[in-house]
């Protein structure tokens, strides 16, 4: 199966704590079916001194769970849900159902 949700898309959270707010996908792991989204999610770890970090409480963002993520339309700026498209070309791209407008470049 193809993958909805990749590296670098921008995306909004559906659902949790940090419902509503949207940022840029830094990783992506399709087996656990988990992102890491920029500022969402975020928790606070104690970290030990160590010769290249100082060490005390670094915050950083967790893993959120794929279904409770939508990618941002680029016609209009709302949440849209996938569909693929092959091209004349032979490409596989994903496009919103709603507007048909492409997310990939």
């Amino acid at each position: 199966m193809a993958a909805k949700i990749k590296k670098g898309d921008h995306v909004v959270v559906l659902a949790g704590k940090d419902k509503g707010k949207k940022g840029d996908v830094l990783r992506v792991s399709p087996t656990e079916g988990r992102a890491v989204v920029q500022g969402v999610n975020m928790m606070k770890r104690h970290t030990k001194p160590s010769a290249t970090n100082p060490g005390g409480i670094v915050e950083r963002e967790a893993g959120i769970h794929l279904s409770n993520l939508a990618l941002i339309d680029p016609k209009d700026g709302k949440p849209a849900r996938v569909a693929f498209k092959i091209l004349e070309d032979g490409r596989k791209v994903r496009v919103s159902s709603r507007t048909g407008e492409s997310f990939d470049r």
